[in-house]
């Protein structure tokens, strides 16, 4: 976001300290011709002067968020981004690579921000991001709780449900690669009962399938007694593939191939994993000898 001046006209001023009197994070076009007494148009010339100087954001139409002045002019980063994009829908979470990345899951950053939600929406701008609606089946909508982003509520999916999502479609999380160092790095603070709870809800045996092998992939320190329960969910499918589907595509050069204990056909190259195998293992710290 480009430097802007935050110096005030009196009722630029008089919108700006009702708000934060009010407590206020968020704000609209009616309450602002409310604040000010006069007409919509006046109102407008005033919310338009506050965005241009950095004060207000626009999240959708006719709703605001309030930049407040501690935050100063730079304000509008990855956090208020989220913020900003969580007033779209009223039933929403951030998810996929936007909730990875706010876990710190990985280290790519995109340009896009995900939304999930059971609201056929259009994709929209949010500042310098682009806001991609994903449409999520009823049956894989939950594992989300509100967090606190710069003063607001934003849902996100919570580390196990966004490794899952991330693993059902890795299109919209990098790709296979992403997905598989997402995986291993978030499965060393996993709450792996909620995780294989979260699974069995979705009850998709491909999913467990795909995984479970790379949990196995990455050497996670997966309990006998998930990993039991995981392999009986996968029971529930025939085999299945990670990767570009095999009837529909091609089989991927350097393939790892067949897994006989997942029966999974992993279409993915050795050297496209490369980087996470054995990623999951918790590290000890070796002791010098005295």
């Amino acid at each position: 976001m480009a430097h802007v001046t935050r110096s005030l006209s009196n009722k630029e001023s008089q919108v700006v300290l009702a708000l934060t009197e009010r407590g206020r994070r968020e704000t609209t076009r009616a309450e602002i011709i409310e604040l000010l007494g006069g007409s919509p148009k006046a109102a407008d010339h005033v919310i338009e002067a506050l965005r241009r100087k950095g004060w207000l954001e626009r999240a959708t139409w006719g709703e605001y968020l309030l930049i407040p002045p501690e935050q100063g002019p730079d304000a509008l980063g990855n956090s208020n981004l989220l913020a900003l994009a969580s007033r779209i829908a009223p039933s929403y979470y951030i998810g996929f690579s936007s909730a990875a990345a706010y876990y710190g899951l990985t280290t790519q950053h995109r340009n896009v921000i995900f939304v999930v939600t059971p609201q056929r929406l259009r994709a929209r701008e949010v500042g310098e991001s682009r806001v991609q609606i994903v449409n999520q089946a009823e049956s894989k909508f939950f594992g989300f709780a509100p967090v606190d982003v710069l003063g607001y509520h934003v849902m996100i999916s919570d580390r196990e449900k966004t490794t899952i999502d991330c693993v059902d479609r890795t299109d919209l999380a990098g790709g296979v690669g992403e997905v598989a160092m997402i995986l291993a790095t978030a499965s060393r603070r996993f709450d792996w009962n909620k995780a294989a709870e979260y699974l069995e809800r979705i009850g998709s045996g491909a999913l467990a399938r795909r995984f479970g092998w790379l949990l196995d992939h990455a050497q996670a320190e997966m309990p006998t007694d998930v990993r039991e329960r995981l392999l009986m969910l996968a029971k529930r499918s025939r085999e299945s593939w990670l990767g570009p589907n095999p009837a529909r595509a091609h089989t991927v050069r350097a393939a790892i191939g067949n897994d006989q204990t997942w029966r999974l056909f992993v279409n993915v190259s050795s050297e496209e994993l490369h980087g996470s195998a054995g990623l999951g293992r918790k590290k000890t710290i070796k002791k010098e000898p005295r």
